[in-house]
Order: C-alpha cells, then sequence, then structure tokens
C-alpha cells in the first residue's frame, strides 16, 4: 500500500509529465498560431474544468481566505507569465527559460524549509541534481552573455512563479478546484488586457485549434497534480518533481519530432532522473 509521501511524489512526478507533455503540444501549436492564444485556451479550459471536478468531488465552497489565495495565484502565475515573455523577445530564450525555472524553485524551497524544516539528505541532494538537471536540460548554446539589466525581468518572472507555487500550497490542504477556478478567471483577465493593450492579437488560431486545446487540457491537469502533490508531501518536494517537466518536453521532442539531444541535454536528463530516485528514498 502507498505511503502518503510516495502518494506525494507520483502525484509530482505526473505533474512533471503533463506540464512537459503540454509545453511540447503548446510549443507545436505555436508553430501555426500565436503563443498568447495557446495561453489564453490554458486559463478558459481551467475555468471550465475546474467546477466541474468541484461538482464531481462534492468540494465545498471555499472561504474568502482561499478565494484570495486563489485569486494571487491567478495573479502572480499571469503576471510571471507575462514578464517570462517580455524577457524571451529580448532574443536569450534558452537562458530565460532556465533561469527562471531555477529561481522559481528555490523560493518554495526556501519558504518549506523554514515552515516544515530541511528535508532528509536524499531529498536535498535530489534537489541539487534536479537543479542540474533543469539547467543542462533546458540550456542550449546562446553566443551570448547575460547583462544585469536582462536579469531583471527574469528574477521577478522566477519569483512570481515561486509565489504562484507557495499560493496553491496555501489553499490546497481545504480546496483545490474552487480556489483554482478563481485563480483562472484573474489570470484570463490580466491576459486579455495585456493581449490587448500590447497587439498580441494579431494571428488567428487558424489550424491549430486542436494542438491548443490539448496543450490546455495538458497545463491543466499539471496544476491539478500539483495541488495534490503539495497537500500529500512537502512544498519543495513537490515543486521539484513538477519542475522537472522540461526534461520531459525534450524527450518528446526527440521521439516525436526526432529532434537530436546535445550532450549536455543527455546530461541533464540523466540528472533529472537522478534526482528522482534521490527525492523518492
Amino acid at each position: 500500500m502507498l505511503s502518503v509521501e510516495n502518494l506525494a511524489n507520483i502525484f509530482g512526478i505526473l505533474a512533471a509529465l503533463s506540464w512537459g507533455a503540454g509545453d511540447f503540444v503548446g510549443g507545436c501549436a505555436t508553430r501555426r498560431t500565436n503563443a498568447y492564444y495557446a495561453v489564453m485556451a490554458t486559463q478558459i479550459t481551467g475555468i471550465i474544468m475546474f467546477p466541474v471536478l468541484a461538482l464531481v468531488f462534492s468540494e465545498s465552497l471555499p472561504s474568502l481566505y482561499n478565494l484570495i489565495w486563489g485569486g494571487l495565484a491567478g495573479f502572480f502565475g499571469a503576471a510571471g507569465l507575462i514578464l517570462l515573455y517580455m524577457s524571451m523577445a529580448r532574443g536569450k530564450m534558452s537562458i530565460v527559460a532556465t533561469l527562471a525555472a531555477v529561481i522559481a524553485i528555490i523560493i518554495p524551497v526556501i519558504y518549506s524549509a523554514i515552515n516544515e524544516g530541511l528535508p532528509g539528505s536524499f531529498k536535498i541532494a535530489g534537489f541539487i541534481f534536479a537543479l542540474i538537471g533543469i539547467w543542462f536540460t533546458v540550456r542550449m548554446n546562446t553566443g551570448m552573455q547575460l547583462k544585469v539589466k536582462d536579469i531583471e525581468y527574469i528574477a521577478v518572472a522566477g519569483l512570481l512563479f515561486g509565489l504562484f507555487f507557495i499560493s496553491i500550497d496555501k489553499f490546497s490542504s481545504t480546496g483545490i478546484y474552487w480556489p483554482l477556478t478563481f485563480s483562472r478567471i484573474t489570470a484570463l483577465i490580466m491576459l486579455a488586457v495585456f493581449m490587448i493593450t500590447t497587439k498580441k492579437v494579431n494571428k488567428p488560431i487558424s489550424d491549430g485549434t486542436l494542438l491548443v486545446i490539448l496543450a490546455a487540457i495538458f497545463n491543466t491537469g499539471g496544476v491539478v497534480l500539483f495541488a495534490l502533490a503539495s497537500v500529500a508531501g512537502r512544498l519543495d518536494v513537490a515543486t521539484i518533481l513538477s519542475s522537472l517537466s522540461p526534461a520531459v518536453t525534450v524527450l518528446l521532442a526527440c521521439i516525436i519530432l526526432k529532434e537530436q539531444l546535445a550532450p549536455r541535454q543527455w546530461l541533464g536528463v540523466i540528472a533529472s532522473m537522478t534526482a528522482i530516485v534521490l527525492i523518492s528514498m
């Protein structure tokens, strides 16, 4: 019989698989349409799915406290995504994505250590391998050097994503789906305003509709699985395991699109697998 800790690990790994698949499908979709449509579809899918799940599992209406944290999760997630896109617009996508992911992991780990104490030595070793895995999996040779001004948006984006993880943990112990619904509504409003004011709506969805919907379902599933992982176990473990999603995205690109992995990416994948083993011990 599975222990609660093992169940949390499983949920965290499934979250990584779901988010990684969502990023892969979303990347394929953005070759045919505007990336912002895929993000909008994710918010709309959550607004539709989360109330249905709340009713299916007979989840009671949340308290104002949980709704506030749900709204904050939507704000942090959407604001972080907007800043991430603005950072990527500067032309250093791989470095931006890697640094933002690492910063996003560090924030919940520190928060969890303060509130729950330090994890065991195996888990700490697993965290280190996870950070190494994410860095080597995502980062490619760009021939560019980051300046101090380039790091500003990246640092804030990573901080916001870290706060997004913490916000979900704050309400997930008493209710998941209604607060997540509120978070999606908040994020949808923010992204809609951003897209309209920056005129990011100039490319139609065209033939990428099914891919956009599929990406939205995977990304929405990832949020639910992360919330379940944070309920069943430690926040830092849930964050680390679910943040291994880049390795899933890269492997899917390798298998389905026949893309070749660089040697450093294979090191990243191996380090990520090692992290899972260590964290699960």
